[in-house]
């Protein structure tokens, strides 16, 4: 941490892109010579093709034994924790502090031209070096949806991504999901990108019918000649956070059996590191890292943790590092094993953050996205208003952007109160920059955005909270299931993570009203998980909605007043800003 710590941004400022990526990203390799093994880690970009600002969570709570541990510390407690200097580039990058501010000093993150370039470098450095993508790589963006996520497919070919696992790629539909699987990461055709093949890996999806594997479980690849398998872990509980219509014959689950069967069977093929590529949540991960044997070290992703150190996890066979590399193509991990007598003896880690002004775009890269663009580059440049405050969704309650979409539901379906999905991705915009119809599909972009507007009862409204209250703040991780808290509009409440479940949720009102457990309610919505919803008279997918209420704004969106439940018994607690 003391060397990731010490990337001097600050001081590059005034630099030109050359300059600064010389003096931040020249990392010679942790190992040489025979047993070096690099694999290089990013997950979670959600489609985000250009530089993006991305706002950390304020906050991200822990329940029970995951209380002030590992990825549940954000603001100061992070940066004490990693020994990080407030005010410093990589406070900005691991926090939300000073977020407008620090935005604007050390500018955007991320960007596939930019990631390309700083890959291309670590790999000139680390001979045999795999890059790894843990999924949610497809989705996000209006233009993944609208070309059915062939866009971001031709760029993580063209990013030289080895082996991939999944999560949101699986709301295209099996079919979708099988030809870009059996087609286009085939490779072995052609040259460059198109020849590149991605291997797509997943233990634990299987046929309904059979239980045969849908995908390969785990491939083993050589790195300077030492055999490194790496083992696919699919977000466990598709079928429930998302339209289980969508995969209608595949079974999911976190299968700890036969991932260590699978463990097992790639130690007795040779292979002499065995990780595995996942896209559990971190939570997941480190109960995970406790109960198999014989993995060296967990790719984590899905909960966007950018978590700056590899954490050890002690287990019947040892210790298993485990890793969470962020979100949005804002950070990348870089691990260097040293392999002795056929096993790991020593590790380096650092996660990167991706600063775009300070790499220099890769030309190829940059060439594809202006080309993946052009087609729809009017449409996506389109001005909707501008915003008078900071728009931001990441944390466990509501977010800004999530507030914005709730009150436009409200307003326009004539509802008493609106919940929107717990989802953990969409960017960030500063106060006076524009609303563009892709920064807006950015929290949108879903293939099931259908708008609803239910009727539903008070019994009912407290009864969804704590289902997903439970959801989220089990104190068992196996048991989290899906996103952040659901977003609500026009209803106060309060909240006990730490109670038991159907008690969390207490003193829901409207106004100064309490809801009433024996009265009906209207509740604006979207995204709805039932086949049926899209076929709904009159329905219309969310973005149709929120536009027309931006447009009716006069040009400019005040700043949202987020609804935050009330919290009992997080005081101290490491996952809250102080």
């Amino acid at each position: 941490m003391a060397a990731a710590a010490g990337l001097p941004l600050a001081r590059m400022a005034d630099a030109d892109a050359a300059s600064a990526q010389a003096a931040l990203y020249d990392l010679p390799p942790a190992f040489k010579g025979a047993g070096a093994v690099s694999l290089l880690h990013f997950t979670d970009c959600h489609a985000q093709l250009n530089p993006i600002r991305f706002r950390e969570p304020s906050v991200n709570l822990g329940i029970g034994a995951m209380q002030g541990q590992w990825p549940h510390r954000v603001g100061e407690h992070l940066l004490k924790a990693a020994g990080v200097a407030a005010g410093s580039d990589l406070a900005h990058a691991y926090t939300y502090l000073d977020f407008e501010a620090a935005s604007r000093r050390f500018g955007k993150v991320g960007g596939f031209a930019h990631l390309a370039t700083l890959v291309k470098q670590l790999r000139a450095s680390r001979p045999g070096t795999l890059l790894l993508d843990g999924g949610d790589t497809w989705q996000g963006s209006a233009l993944a949806l609208w070309t059915n996520a062939q866009d971001m497919v031709d760029a993580a070919k063209l990013l030289g991504v080895d082996v991939m696992t999944g999560h949101w790629e699986f709301t295209y539909g099996m079919q979708r999901v099988k030809q870009i699987v059996d087609g286009d990461f085939k490779g072995g055709s052609g040259s460059g990108a198109a020849a590149h093949r991605v291997d797509f890996v997943a233990q634990n999806v299987k046929t309904a019918d059979f239980g045969d594997p849908v995908f390969a479980p785990y491939v083993i690849r050589p790195i300077n000649g030492v055999p490194v398998a790496i083992v696919g872990q699919a977000f466990p509980y598709t079928p429930i956070a998302n339209p289980r219509y969508l995969v209608a014959d595949w079974e999911f689950g976190i299968q700890d059996a036969n991932l260590q069967k699978m463990v097992d069977e790639a130690r007795a093929k040779g292979a002499q590191v065995v990780v595995v590529l996942s896209h559990n949540g971190m939570d997941v991960d480190l109960k995970m890292a406790s109960r198999v044997r014989g993995v060296d070290a967990i790719f984590g992703g899905h909960t966007h943790d950018g978590v700056p150190v590899a954490v050890p996890v002690k287990n019947a066979g040892g210790t298993t590092l485990v890793t969470n590399a962020g979100s949005n193509g804002k950070f990348l991990g870089v691990m260097d094993f040293q392999v002795q007598g056929g096993k790991v003896a020593d590790f380096r880690y650092r996660l990167l953050p991706v600063f775009s002004n300070a790499l220099v775009p890769d030309a190829a890269m940059q060439a594809l996205i202006t080309k993946l663009r052009a087609p729809h580059a009017a449409k996506l440049d389109e001005k909707l208003a501008v915003t008078d405050g900071l728009l931001y969704r990441r944390g466990n309650f509501n977010g800004s952007w999530d507030q914005l979409v709730c009150d436009a539901l409200m307003e326009v379906q004539g509802a008493d109160l609106a919940f929107s999905p717990g989802f953990r991705w969409g960017t960030s915009l500063l106060p006076g920059e524009a609303i563009t119809r892709e920064l807006l599909m950015d929290q949108l972009a879903i293939t099931y955005p259908y708008a609803t507007l239910t009727s539903m009862s008070g019994e009912t409204i407290k009864t969804v909270l704590e289902d997903v209250a439970d959801n989220l703040f089990n104190p068992d991780p196996y048991y989290q299931q899906g996103g952040d808290m659901v977003r609500v509009g026009g209803m106060s409440y309060t909240m006990d993570p730490n109670a038991k479940m159907g008690s969390r949720i207490g003193d829901m009102r409207l106004g100064d009203k309490p809801i009433e457990a024996g009265k009906t309610y209207k509740v604006a919505g979207w995204a709805p998980v039932a086949e049926e919803a899209k076929n709904a008279p009159g329905v219309k997918p969310v973005w149709e909605v929120v536009e027309a209420w931006l447009k009716s704004q006069g040009g400019r969106v005040k700043p949202r007043r987020v609804n935050m439940p009330a919290l009992v018994g997080m005081a101290g607690n490491t996952g809250i800003a102080p």
